[in-house]
């Protein structure tokens, strides 16, 4: 305790110095913050994708469609529970600069919500299969636009209907919400038979089935007997589970954890170079001073310390207030990417970063002040 004031008037020797210094470090471990917060909401997220639904489609790419008849196949396979025919499409609401609306129409007989993630209130999907014409909107798509139960919503798409229109109208029956954190957050969900009977074209072919199996032990297997059955046939299948599929979709972006780890190593690298030249100028500039604090009995241990000391302070100091910063601004970050946060283990690593930091910045420093020759210090004075 004795020493604090020593510390104290050290690191506050040149104002402008540690303030720049405290700076540095604190930019650098809110960056180190956000980046491990980035890595475990990209975890999060593929963790929560259900490994127990699955995805059939065409080999030759997602979009490529399948003969509806493909379904009572599927259905035949051991260890299926659920399979539902789904053809996806879009449109836009009154002008396209309102954005675009997904279109997903669903077989809706039996248990079909088992293969999907959505959350539908029992009222509103008793009303979505008891008109055609019905539509669930997503609850962010309805407040997006206004919607309102029993609203008559007009959607401009691409497909034309069998009468050349391509103005698509629905009745709006309820809402839903969707758990799918990759699923996209305007929507709308209406019957697949309603809308395979009214379009133009492509009439009997489905975008992809959605499958949920009885046992998620059972995907791996269930996925292959799927694929199997329509090998070396026409429409050859290609069986995914919903997992696979976001952690595809991560794989795209390339080795996350090789990318965070690299500008975080970059940016201590920086960081050390930064913070031992600052070191190094401070105590050469203090040199006549740490020749004093010798010649009245500081030993050379006591003077390696103090050194090591400020240099830990700072940097500690500086890395909390990085952390905090960047521990704020997790809940907006939390608004646009589910599942961002920091976990509590980061704050000790980055504290430990810190640590590390400063004393590797300080370490020759700090030698070189406790092995000052005293005369050849004191005649700078």
């Amino acid at each position: 305790m004795k020493f604090l004031p020593l510390i104290w008037s050290g690191i506050w020797r040149k104002p402008g110095r540690t303030i720049l210094i405290f700076l540095q470090v604190s930019v650098a471990f809110a960056l180190f913050g956000v980046l491990q917060g980035l890595r475990t909401g990209v975890e999060h997220a593929v963790d929560a994708q259900r490994a127990d639904l699955l995805l059939v489609h065409s080999r030759e790419a997602f979009f490529y469609s399948l003969p509806l008849g493909l379904l009572e196949q599927i259905r035949s396979i051991p260890g299926v529970k659920v399979a539902v025919p789904v053809e996806l499409s879009g449109g836009y609401y009154q002008k396209p600069e309102n954005g675009g609306v997904g279109m997903v129409a669903v077989g809706t007989d039996g248990d079909w919500t088992a293969a999907f993630t959505f959350n539908i209130a029992p009222q509103y999907l008793a009303a979505l299969v008891g008109s055609r014409t019905a539509a669930l909107a997503q609850d962010l798509t309805a407040e997006k636009y206004g919607w309102k139960i029993g609203d008559h919503i007009p959607l401009v798409t691409r497909t034309p209907q069998k009468d050349g229109s391509t103005t698509w109208a629905f009745d709006l029956v309820g809402t839903f919400t969707d758990s799918d954190a990759g699923g996209g957050n305007s929507k709308i969900l209406i019957n697949f038979a309603y809308y395979d009977q009214a379009r133009a074209t492509e009439t009997g072919t489905v975008n992809h089935f959605n499958v949920a199996v009885t046992d998620p032990r059972l995907a791996v297997p269930v996925a292959d007997a799927i694929d199997r059955r329509f090998a070396n046939s026409s429409h050859e299948t290609k069986t995914e589970s919903l997992r696979e599929l976001a952690q595809v979709q991560v794989q795209r972006i390339g080795d996350l954890d090789f990318l965070i780890r690299a500008v975080v190593s970059a940016v201590l690298a920086a960081l050390l170079f930064a913070t031992a030249t600052m070191m190094m100028q401070s105590v050469r500039e203090r040199t006549p001073e740490l020749a004093v604090l010798k010649t009245i009995g500081f030993t050379d241990r006591t003077v390696f310390l103090l050194i090591l000391v400020e240099a830990v302070t700072v940097c500690v100091a500086a890395a909390a207030v990085g952390l905090a910063l960047a521990l704020i601004a997790f809940p907006f970050a939390a608004r646009l990417v589910l599942g961002i946060a920091m976990p509590k283990v980061t704050i000790a690593i980055g504290l430990a970063l810190a640590a590390a930091v400063a004393l590797m910045s300080a370490a020759v420093p700090a030698t070189r002040a406790a092995r000052l020759r005293l005369a050849s210090a004191l005649a700078e004075r």
